[in-house]
């Protein structure tokens, strides 16, 4: 008979009867009973009073009635602490008994009574279980370790365990040894700081040993422990790798991906051009293949691991494109990330297999699925430009369906691609007018106003297609109102006579009729700016837009990087670190990829002496190392690094000078003239007074001081990133002091607070000189511009490109990373004239090989407006002489980290013809001249 019959008594007096049975003296009876108390206190039945009476029941030796006593004192213990203590005379006993399965069963439950009162008896026969002569026993020991450990701390390292534990990782047994390592990964997890995994070559050795032989969990907790270890050079890392691989062909899913973590950091160290670097990368596609056979929940969570190993590395499945096309019984959430990655892995080589394939998805049931294919199809055509027009000419026989949704996902993508390729495909434009009636979600709306705005020229009666908008202007969601209101100005601007009355109507919906603050803003600033000055509004609307990049859904690299780290875990499914998802006291420890080794390194870049030091010594001006995120991630919020106080510039509203005047024209300057009246045109009156003064109270502002050259502000970080929180900003210097001109803006629905910032170490040592200080909560749709003060004495690491700078800010709501590229001239310090025989030994000194010629092209100035503008920014002429008809500029500048730039600029004086400036620039570091140049040209284009 089964052990049912133990779950369907419902007698009154049975804890009376239980307690009869349990002092019984035949044992079949003590057992019976037992089972009874075991079935009813887990149907949730409270048995604790019969706890005297079980415990009795301990000194036996039928193992089978031993379990279940065990069990019940496990469950109760912790409500009858006084009570457990009697049991820990038999504990003691149990751990000295022959039988080895005895011994581990008393090991086992020791740690899993979490009463206080008793951990400090059960440490003698713990340690005796630790150096227990059977393995059986010596790992479930192991185990007990890390419970003891979690229940009390100071008493595990007090009484010398994790000293045993660290031996054990040299046992004979291979399950001894992954089960002392997955206890010390628990313990080393719970105290970030300690290092008590302390691996060298001798242990990683003993751990590969033991691989081979455990059982599948335990292979899983060394590879685990494998991936945290950092070989010394490529050829440990590669020895590492070829006793790893074999792992690859494993049944259970877990180990490969561990596998595969531990092969895709150490592939870091290893160099491109080893033939086992090569052979490493065709070992990585079969598996993961494999694991897409399996049930769809195994799939989900391979493909969104494929999907961070295709950002990473996507050699290793360039040729596996078709095992991630759809199959017609996945479940939409695998459909769904299989299109994701036959996005990242298109190529000039598949794209006719890839569109044949999305058109085919584009006629599926699914809505959503249908979308993200007509979606994919843009994304091929921005990503691989030879598919554009076949990417184009789908997407039209998609819209000759008549299928509103695809209809409308397909106007969305069209846009891009007019975006990504101007004046090329604008021949489409007659079949989408024809489908404007059909299009009813705000998204394919917008974008097609945005197409009749942009091509209004091209659309005889964009005026009739813009005003049929217009007519349930205020019915319309935000998104098409503000584009509309554009597009109508676009259009003004591109024929004036004609549509003057639609530009008049629309402005004064937005502005006077409207309760939304942006495009009220939006309708004042285009009024005044047409009232103001047409020319400039002009320049402003109608202006040259960059081309969009191909991916936008990349994560960020240095993310990238840390999630590489935790393949096979949560944290590679959410695709966010654990920091953004695990609570509690736990320390939750930032991991890198390693970085590339100095071996490795020399094969792709040769080594550059440093400034100021002979030809063969290690560079101290700039190290190489690979691209950390820890010191970024860890937000270190305290005081900034005390550094020399830097001057906190006001506030710069003329960074992005939309009128073209500059800013002592707008404030009222040494430069300032008031314009007559009469220069606004009388036909477009401004609401509320007329000129910019009132509008943006300009008045009171206070003008820059005269400093080197400010680049406009940009976006660095957009809104939809970064929940709602848009960062844009330049950098400036002035008077020797360097600053970061930040505007922030929320565009959440919630209140912004305590804002932090933190810059990863960077090739110059940029830092922040004081708190990022935002005085009051940041409500939404508000803005407001800060000056950061910087110095120059954080940490320094190279970085590629040598000018990226990786920022990271907080606020209440979460911490956002971006990166951005800062102009290299905000470095070139106030005393880097030389003298001109310093000069000329320096050129000399310097191998020729290190020079780098450049042409800066229609730049139409003269020697010397180019030098006064040069030196404006701290590039400073040491000499000019004319030969043969031309002026040539001797200038030096020399940036925070003591590297000279000598530079030699050709001009051609009086002749308009020849606009091009030739530059030569010797550097004893020349990765910076490339950087230099670009700084050459910013200054003298501006």
């Amino acid at each position: 008979m089964t052990d049912s019959k133990y779950f369907t008594t419902t007698k009154k007096g049975e804890i009376f009867e239980l307690k009869a049975e349990l002092n019984s003296d035949k044992k079949e009876k003590k057992k019976e009973a037992v089972k009874k108390v075991i079935a009813s206190m887990t149907v949730g039945k409270d048995v604790s009073a019969l706890f005297p009476d079980v415990v009795n029941c301990m000194q036996t030796d039928n193992l089978e009635l031993k379990k279940l006593v065990y069990l019940y004192l496990m469950n109760y213990a912790k409500s009858q602490p006084d009570m457990a203590i009697m049991a820990v005379n038999t504990f003691v006993k149990d751990c000295e008994d022959p039988n080895p399965l005895i011994r581990a069963l008393a090991v086992r439950t020791m740690g899993c009574i979490r009463v206080d009162k008793i951990t400090e008896y059960l440490c003698e026969p713990l340690r005796k279980c630790l150096k227990d002569e059977d393995p059986y026993v010596r790992k479930t020991a192991a185990v007990c370790v890390a419970k003891l450990h979690d229940i009390n701390a100071q008493l595990v390292e007090d009484q010398g365990f994790l000293d045993t534990l660290k031996d054990l990782i040299s046992d004979s047994n291979p399950m001894v040894v992954a089960n002392a390592v997955a206890a010390l990964s628990e313990i080393a997890e719970s105290h970030p700081s300690s290092n008590l995994l302390d691996l060298n070559p001798q242990s990683i050795n003993k751990l590969l040993t033991a691989l081979n032989e455990c059982t599948e969990w335990g292979q899983i907790f060394i590879l685990d422990c494998l991936a945290n270890y950092t070989p010394k050079d490529d050829r440990e890392a590669q020895s590492i790798c070829e006793r790893v691989t074999p792992r690859l062909s494993h049944a259970n899913s877990a180990v490969v991906l561990s596998a595969v973590k531990v092969l895709m950091k150490f592939m870091e160290m290893l160099s491109k051009d080893l033939d086992y670097y090569g052979t490493l990368l065709k070992k990585l596609a079969p598996p993961l293949v494999t694991l897409l056979s399996a049930e769809p929940e195994l799939q989900y969570v391979a493909l969104r691991n494929i999907n961070l190993i295709v950002q990473k590395r996507p050699e290793i499945l360039k040729h596996e494109m078709k095992v991630f096309f759809v199959k017609y019984n996945d479940p939409i959430y695998v459909k769904l990330e299989k299109l994701d990655i036959m996005i990242r892995l298109a190529s000039q080589a598949n794209i006719a297999q890839v569109l044949a394939e999305l058109k085919e998805y584009a006629t599926e049931v699914d809505v959503d699925f249908v979308r993200k294919a007509v979606r994919a199809i843009g994304r091929c055509a921005i990503k691989v430009e030879q598919s554009a027009e076949r990417c184009v000419s789908t997407l039209l026989d998609l819209i000759q369906t008549k299928v509103n949704y695809v209809v409308q996902e397909a106007i969305v993508v069209i846009k891009d691609i007019f975006r990504k390729y101007p004046n090329k495909y604008e021949s489409v434009i007659a079949t989408l007018c024809e489908n404007l009636d059909s299009l009813d979600e705000p998204e394919a709306r917008a974008a097609m106003i945005w197409i009749v705005g942009e091509y209004a020229e091209r659309i005889d009666n964009a005026d009739e297609l813009l005003e049929s908008f217009l007519e349930g202007f205020h019915d319309e969601s935000t998104q098409v109102q503000l584009q509309l209101l554009t597009a109508i100005v676009k259009l003004f601007l591109k024929k004036p006579t004609e549509t003057q009355e639609l530009v008049q109507q629309v402005l004064s919906l937005a502005t006077q009729d409207s309760d939304n603050p942006d495009l009220r803003d939006r309708g004042y600033i285009y009024w005044r700016l047409l009232s103001t000055d047409p020319v400039a509004a002009k320049e402003v609307v109608l202006a040259e837009k960059p081309l969009i990049s191909e991916e936008t859904d990349l994560i960020e690299p240095t993310l990238l990087d840390e999630l590489i780290c935790y393949i096979g875990t949560l944290a590679s499914v959410y695709h966010k670190p654990p920091s953004a998802f695990v609570e509690g006291g736990r320390g939750v420890v930032h991991k890198s990829l390693p970085p590339r080794t100095a071996s490795s390194e020399s094969t792709e870049s040769p080594e550059t002496a440093p400034p100021g030091a002979p030809s063969g010594e290690q560079p101290d001006v700039i190290p190489t190392q690979g691209d950390l995120l820890g010191d970024l991630l860890n937000l270190d919020l305290g005081p900034p690094v005390s550094g020399p106080p830097l001057a906190t510039s006001s506030v710069q509203m003329g960074a992005v000078d939309l009128l073209g005047g500059g800013l002592d024209s707008l404030i009222g300057g040494p430069n300032f003239v008031t314009p007559p009246a009469a220069a606004v045109p009388a036909n477009l009156g401004a609401p509320m007074g007329s000129g910019l003064s009132d509008l943006f109270d300009l008045t009171s502002g206070v003008g820059t001081l005269s400093g080197s050259y400010v680049a406009p502000k940009a976006v660095w970080l957009p809104a939809m990133k970064a929940k709602g929180l848009e960062i844009s900003g330049t950098f400036t210097r002035q008077v020797g002091s360097i600053s970061m001109d930040l505007q922030l803006t929320n565009k959440a629905l919630q209140v912004m607070t305590d804002f932090a910032i933190q810059f990863n170490r960077n090739s110059f040592g940029l830092a922040p000189a004081a708190p990022l200080q935002v005085h009051a909560p940041l409500s939404p749709n508000q803005t407001v511009d800060i000056s950061l003060p910087l110095n120059t004495v954080g940490s320094v690491m190279k970085m590629e490109p040598l000018n990226n700078l990786q920022v990271a800010v907080k606020n209440n709501i979460d911490v956002f990373y971006f990166s951005t590229l800062y102009p290299l001239h905000i470095l070139f310090v106030e005393d880097g004239k030389m003298d001109r025989q310093m000069f000329l030994a320096t050129w000399k000194d310097i191998p020729n090989e290190n020079e780098a010629q450049f042409q800066i092209r229609d730049c139409p100035l003269n020697a010397e407006a180019a030098s006064s503008r040069l030196q404006s920014s701290n590039i400073f002429t040491v000499a000019k002489r004319n030969v043969e008809g031309q002026d040539m500029l001797y200038q030096s500048l020399k940036l925070t980290n003591g590297i000279w730039v000598l530079a030699e600029l050709r001009v051609q004086p009086g002749n308009p013809s020849l606009t091009d400036l030739e530059l030569s620039l010797k550097c004893r570091a020349p990765e910076v001249s490339q950087h230099v140049y670009q700084a050459y040209e910013t200054i003298l284009k501006n």
